[in-house]
């Protein structure tokens, strides 16, 4: 191939002699050549061979190696926020959703399938369950696990644990393997980073294979590389301290929603807190909500709570308040007179007591 010969003008340099000697054989005689360098020459060669990069070879060796190949079951808002981080860290993803998601799949990166059929028939590794609460076991009666492999694991992110675990161990063969998950972040509380956020997980069955133990560890890897802080505990354990902290959040979010809270130009940093607390609950549907009532029986405990906690502030408030419209009728008449509170008596069965018991007890 002919070098390719570029000039760049130059005007103070030297002119460039060039000779040109044959090969011994020959009686030619040397030619020589006088060429005047107001133009400098570059030669580039278009053919010349790149360097083997070694290193980038193994780093996309070693990609493939812990990638998987995952299916998710429910392209909704959820199921999307998730493909975005397991397609960019290389992972094969597939898709089935009762709605049309095809070209905000292709968008992703992810296939799309429009026949749960077909898309078993791909055998995926890994089955993301990412179905609304209350649509779970009805999903679970319906779909195909004959076309998967016996080996395949499932995984749910359901918002309330012990009723996952129950409908998968129901219904799900009981060669396949487990794990219950709940990323505690969605697309809202997720969407800048997952540094710091807790993704809780148990490994409800898996089986004793090299293989199957590291498969699991590899999907639970996706969310260790992002950041997220990662709990490992029994499904009754999260549900019990999901409903302190999650169910009483949703319910703050949604009473302070109805309450009607609206931004001002004086607003405290305790207030924006709030505020975001407002929005971070109104992107979650009411179905949402409704499951973590349904499906976790410590829900109603923590409701009664927070019933309970706003009546006795109610009280409080009002007693101060009668103190002080007391004061005002009656002026300084009461200053003497020994305040004794009178606290009420339950029985056992938590009725109060009744007059002629209150007396004895007082004499």
């Amino acid at each position: 191939m002919l070098p390719l010969i570029s000039t760049v003008p130059q005007t103070l340099s030297p002119p460039l002699s060039l000779h040109f000697h044959p090969f011994p054989s020959s009686s030619t005689r040397s030619l020589s050549l006088h060429i005047p360098l107001k133009n400098t020459l570059r030669i580039r060669s278009l053919d010349a061979a790149q360097p083997y990069d070694y290193e980038s070879h193994l780093r996309t060796q070693h990609l493939k190696s812990q990638s998987l190949k995952i299916a998710i079951l429910g392209f909704g808002n959820f199921g999307q926020f998730l493909s975005k981080t397991l397609s960019r860290q290389g992972h094969t993803l597939l898709a089935y959703s009762r709605a049309d998601y095809t070209d905000i799949a292709k968008s992703l990166g992810v296939t799309f399938y429009s026949n749960p059929d077909d898309l078993f028939e791909s055998h995926p590794e890994v089955v993301i369950l990412c179905t609304s609460i209350l649509s779970t076991e009805k999903v679970l009666q319906t779909l195909p696990f004959q076309r998967l492999k016996r080996s395949t694991l499932i995984v749910d992110v359901l918002s309330v644990k012990e009723f996952a675990k129950n409908i998968l161990l129901k219904y799900l063969p009981v060669e396949f393997d487990i794990l219950c998950t709940h990323p505690m972040f969605g697309p809202e509380s997720g969407k800048i980073s997952w540094v710091g956020l807790p993704f809780v997980y148990d490994k409800v069955r898996i089986g004793n294979e090299e293989d199957r133990i590291s498969r699991v560890e590899r999907f639970l890897d996706v969310f260790a590389k992002e950041g997220c802080r990662m709990v490992e505990m029994t499904c009754a354990e999260h549900d019990r301290y999901a409903a302190g902290s999650q169910f009483v959040t949703h319910t703050m979010g949604r009473v302070l929603e109805r309450f009607g809270l609206d931004s001002s130009p004086i607003n405290t940093k305790g207030y924006d807190t709030l505020l975001d607390l407002v929005e971070n609950t109104a992107g979650d549907s009411f179905e949402l909500y409704y499951g973590l009532f349904m499906y976790n029986k410590n829900a109603m405990e923590q409701l009664e709570r927070l019933d309970m906690a706003f009546e006795a502030i109610k009280k409080e408030l009002f007693g101060q308040l009668h103190h002080v419209y007391r004061k005002q009728l009656f002026g300084n008449a009461d200053e003497g007179a020994e305040e004794r509170p009178q606290v009420q008596k339950l029985l056992h069965n938590g009725a109060p007591l009744s007059d002629d018991v209150m007396k004895q007890e007082t004499s």
